[in-house]
C-alpha cells in the first residue's frame, strides 16, 4: 500500500487497513475525523510512504490480520456499525477486532450476513452491478399462487423506489413459503415485491450469500469463513469491480 511511490488515496488506505468501507471513509474524512500526520485529511488526498494516518485519534495499523466471518443475525439486530444505534450488529457480536457488515439485512429479518475488516472484499461483494447471488427463505400471510411466482420472477416495479427489480429465481416450497434468489439488494426488496401483489412477509431468512451457506449456524452465533469457502469466494469476485457504492 504505502510503499507505492505515488501514494494511496486516503479512502482506499482506510479501506485496505480494515477501518471501514471507502464510502464510510469519505464520510469520516468530511467530518474531520482523519489525520495524515498532524494535518486534517481532505477528500482525495494521498497517503505517501512514511506518513502516519490517525482515525478518530488512533494510529492506523495497515497490517491488520484479515477477518471474514459469517453471522446468523437474529431479528431485532440492526446491520450498522453506528454506535448510536443501540441494537447495532457490532456491539451485539462484540468481536475482538474492528469489523463492519457487508451490506444489510433489515431489522425484522434474520439469517446470514458477512462481516469483514477488508474494504476491497466489502465493495466487490456489495456492489449491485456485480450481480452476486443471495438466497432467502420467505413465508407470507396467505396462499401463494402460480401467478404470484411467475410475476415475481419476471421483475416487479416498486413505486416507492421508482425501480423495477431484476428477474430472479423463485420456487414455491409450500402453500405459504418460497425460496428466492436475488442478484441485487434494494431496500427491503423482498417485502416490497410481495406487497405489490397483496402479500405480507411474516418470516424472512437469508440462507446464502454467493457460495457462503448459513447451514446449521445457530441464531446469534458467528463462525470464520473457511479457507475453502474463501478460496471459492475470491475466485468468484476476482472479476468484480470494487468501486464504492451507496449502501441499501
Amino acid at each position: 500500500m504505502t510503499n507505492q511511490v505515488e501514494g494511496v488515496r486516503i479512502n482506499k488506505y482506510l479501506s485496505q487497513a480494515g477501518v471501514c468501507s471507502r464510502r464510510m471513509a469519505d464520510e469520516h474524512i468530511s467530518k474531520g475525523e482523519v489525520l495524515i500526520d498532524d494535518v486534517v485529511a481532505e477528500s482525495g488526498i494521498k497517503v505517501m510512504p512514511g506518513q502516519k494516518v490517525y482515525f478518530k485519534g488512533k494510529l492506523i495499523n495497515e497490517e491488520e490480520e484479515f477477518v471474514l466471518i459469517a453471522f446468523n443475525k437474529p431479528v431485532g439486530v440492526v446491520c450498522t456499525a453506528e454506535k448510536r444505534e443501540k441494537d447495532n450488529i457490532i456491539d451485539y457480536i462484540n468481536y475482538p477486532k474492528r469489523i463492519f457488515p457487508i451490506g444489510r439485512l433489515d431489522k425484522n429479518s434474520q439469517g446470514l450476513i458477512l462481516l469483514t475488516n477488508n474494504g476491497d472484499i466489502f465493495n466487490k461483494i456489495i456492489r449491485g452491478s456485480n450481480e452476486h447471488e443471495k438466497e432467502y427463505i420467505v413465508k407470507v400471510n396467505k396462499v401463494i399462487t402460480d401467478d404470484f411466482i411467475e410475476c415475481m420472477s419476471k421483475g416487479v416495479y416498486i413505486p416507492d423506489l421508482d425501480k423495477t427489480t431484476r428477474p430472479c429465481k423463485i420456487k414455491k416450497i409450500n402453500d405459504k413459503s418460497f425460496k428466492i434468489i436475488l442478484t441485487q439488494g434494494l431496500n427491503r426488496q423482498i417485502r416490497r415485491m410481495c406487497k405489490e401483489f397483496g402479500y405480507r412477509v411474516t418470516f424472512l431468512k437469508r440462507v446464502r450469500i454467493m457460495n457462503i451457506q448459513l447451514r446449521d449456524l445457530e441464531i446469534g452465533k458467528y463462525r470464520d469463513v473457511t479457507p475453502a469457502e474463501l478460496k471459492l469466494l475470491t475466485s468468484k469476485i476476482s472479476s468484480s469491480t470494487n468501486g464504492p457504492r451507496r449502501l441499501q
